[in-house]
């Protein structure tokens, strides 16, 4: 079960309507964080580092629905923290799907068979596990073992009552690229999951480990490997059964074969201290409403050869949005990110020498230098809008 249909169309016309409207700036992607309190405590998570006080808070039912309703995107991804912990995050899901919003709840799992119950299949509902590798990996990097197995149990537990699953993967230096070949496969075949999302880690000023986030060259090199192997390594018809819950062309940036610059209110963020500014990796402040979040922040201050604590940064919530805008900014990208979504490129190198993209799902989710080309292109058409751990 792939990116489903209703869900293409409703994001396409939201999209469209912008573009007919000669909107600059909007969002298509609402972060809702409603608790940093999680059951984990990752070395490269930032989260978790605020003190006991904000811990201890969180977002009420109507605080979430009037920040869905305020922002007006067509996706929720509700991170955290783990979302799990909050004890009315049934009735905020079942809000917004009221609204017809498409939700990713993003959890590490260790809650989700315990409480499964709680909530109802709806083609508006995703489950998003955090997954960073195969188990040995993946544990290593929440700090903790079983929690693997912990996942993949409720993995299949929810498949089995009809939800619909993709996973989330930070991919930090020091991975095996070899590892995330066989671990595609096994979400793929084993798990049948509904897609795969993965973005480089980004260094939080805060993580306890500093030393495993990635530069920006050594991103492009390393998801080359991942995403690009040669033939002798992986197999044509093995890479397109990996369905990523990507733009293509956001895939082609991380391994470096497009240049975009960072579009952060593509996906605002709303947490327990406002709308956070200007992203949701890096706080500058707060704002009290999402009208002047939009209206307050130099948005052209921020991004890479801007700001120096965005120069590493390649993480999807603030480059997807740009990708998205460049697969629709023309009727020849548009063809062409169709084309990719139905694995029906031509086949060809990359302009890394590799293997062409695997099929990709076009989804708007779930964090360079100057702009490029595509992306001035779509201000001149006053289109610029925006789009994910």
């Amino acid at each position: 079960m792939g990116l489903s249909l209703l869900q293409s169309v409703k994001v396409g016309a939201y999209v469209m309507k912008h573009r007919i409207k000669g909107t600059k700036r909007y969002p298509l992607v609402l972060m809702l964080e409603p608790l940093f309190r999680c059951n984990l405590e990752c070395a490269g998570c930032g989260k978790i580092q605020f003190p006991e006080e904000d811990l201890k808070k969180r977002l009420t039912v109507d605080e979430c629905i009037q920040a869905a309703e305020e922002c007006g995107a067509p996706v929720v991804s509700i991170p955290g923290g783990e979302p799990l912990m909050h004890p009315e995050m049934p009735q905020i899901v079942s809000e917004l799907i009221k609204r017809k919003k498409f939700i990713y709840l993003c959890t590490n799992a260790i809650l989700l068979e315990k409480r499964l119950h709680e909530f109802t299949p709806s083609p508006y509902l995703t489950f998003s596990i955090h997954l960073d590798g195969l188990e040995g990996t993946h544990d290593r990097s929440v700090c903790r073992e079983g929690v693997f197995k912990i996942a993949v149990s409720a993995i299949k537990a929810a498949k089995a009552k009809g939800f619909r699953v993709t996973t989330n993967t930070t991919v930090f230096e020091g991975v095996d690229p070899s590892e995330f070949h066989q671990f595609f496969d096994y979400l793929t075949n084993d798990l049948k999951t509904d897609g795969i999302m993965v973005s480089p880690g980004y260094p939080y000023q805060k993580a306890p480990d500093q030393e495993h986030f990635l530069q920006r060259e050594r991103t492009k090199e390393l998801f080359r490997q991942i995403l690009r192997p040669s033939e002798n390594e992986v197999s044509t018809e093995r890479q397109k059964s990996w369905q990523f819950n990507h733009s293509s062309f956001f895939m082609e940036f991380l391994i470096g074969d497009k240049d975009y610059q960072c579009t952060p209110w593509g996906n605002p963020t709303r947490n327990v201290f406002g709308w956070q500014k200007p992203c949701y990796l890096m706080s500058d402040g707060y704002a009290k409403s999402f009208k002047e979040l939009m209206e307050t922040v130099e948005w052209d201050q921020y991004g890479t050869g801007r700001d120096p604590r965005c120069a590493d940064c390649m993480v999807h919530c603030g480059y997807e949005p740009t990708a998205v805008l460049d697969s629709t900014a023309n009727f020849g990208n548009m063809w062409k990110s169709f084309m990719d979504t139905l694995g029906l490129s031509k086949p060809g190198p990359s302009k890394a020498g590799q293997r062409p993209p695997m099929k990709m799902l076009p989804i708007l989710n779930q964090g360079s230098q100057a702009k490029t080309a595509a992306h001035k292109a779509a201000e001149e058409r006053e289109a610029v809008g925006a789009g994910r751990n």
